[in-house]
């Protein structure tokens, strides 16, 4: 169990951990994702391997990087969590290189569901977390962009948060980039990285891919890692990219562009603590008034 602190700034901060690391290395993996579920599935696992060779101790993969983007694909590239190939392939690839795998999201079939799901691996290739997307992309942008998840994903119902080397990390899918609330929640339960695997699209994503990133860095004091597939004007879908990630203050630390590559940067766990005792927000709530809870 986590060796705790009190906060200085005022007794009534519930605890918060004293970190057993100072830092994580993480890497942002923005891959390039095709109508060939193994190899997009073999390409993962490959920068999987090379992140861990430049130092990351975590990887995080895109939204749906094991198949393309689309409710015509979901049914299609669909498997069992975790007994499918996919998951099979990412267990194996965190063991082999000694990193935890945050595994983007794939489609998951369950029973006569489906699910745009995030699986976690830890260094030992133990499934850590699975997160189910709460918030299903549905909207209707006139003379742009039409899209409803809905039509064939079932929503998940679950607050997900994983404990990796002692760092509490939480996740969100995409669309759940935009509710608040839900990262409040993962803020409260001691979260410090906050990493949302998601595809914003070319009307969304110039607008408020980075936006909400830094507004949830900042209202959480927290880091927020956004990890996007690369854009690929040919597909059906096409991804803004531009994954990146942001620091407690908003500040973005580092971003890429469009294309293929990957953003290896060193997260530094003090600066939520310094941010978040200098301007003690969590504290100065009124709670008398207004809260947000969780209610299942």
């Amino acid at each position: 169990m986590l060796e705790t602190t009190t906060d200085a700034v005022h007794p009534r901060f519930t605890k918060k951990p004293a970190y057993p690391l100072s830092g994580l290395k993480i890497a942002l993996v923005q891959l390039a994702v095709g109508p060939d579920k193994a190899k997009n599935v073999a390409h993962a696992v490959q920068e999987i391997h090379l992140a861990k060779e430049k130092g990351a101790q975590l990887v995080a993969l895109p939204e749906c990087f094991n198949s393309p983007y689309g409710t015509q694909f979901f049914n299609e590239y669909a498997e069992e969590v975790p007994s499918g190939s996919t998951c099979h392939a990412l267990s194996k690839a965190a063991a082999e290189a000694g990193v935890c795998v945050i595994g983007g999201t794939l489609p998951e079939r369950c029973g006569n569901k489906l699910y745009n799901t995030c699986t976690v691996w830890d260094n030992t290739g133990k499934l850590l977390a699975r997160h189910r997307k709460m918030h299903l992309f549905d909207i209707d942008i006139p003379n742009k962009i039409t899209f409803k998840e809905s039509e064939v994903l079932s929503a998940g119902d679950q607050i997900t948060t994983f404990e990796y080397q002692g760092i509490k990390i939480g996740l969100g899918i995409c669309y759940d980039l935009r509710f608040f609330e839900m990262a409040r929640l993962m803020a409260d339960q001691g979260c410090s990285l906050l990493v949302y695997p998601g595809a914003f699209n070319m009307t969304t994503g110039p607008r408020h891919w980075e936006l909400l990133g830094r507004a949830r860095a900042v209202d959480q004091q927290l880091w927020v890692a956004l990890v996007a597939p690369a854009r690929d004007t040919s597909a059906h879908y096409v991804s803004w990219g531009h994954s990146a990630l942001i620091d407690p203050w908003g500040a973005v630390r580092a971003q890429l562009a469009d294309q293929p590559d990957t953003l290896l940067v060193d997260i530094d766990l003090s600066i939520v603590d310094e941010v978040r005792s200098q301007i003690p927000i969590r504290v100065q709530r009124r709670t008398d008034i207004y809260d947000t809870i969780k209610k299942s």
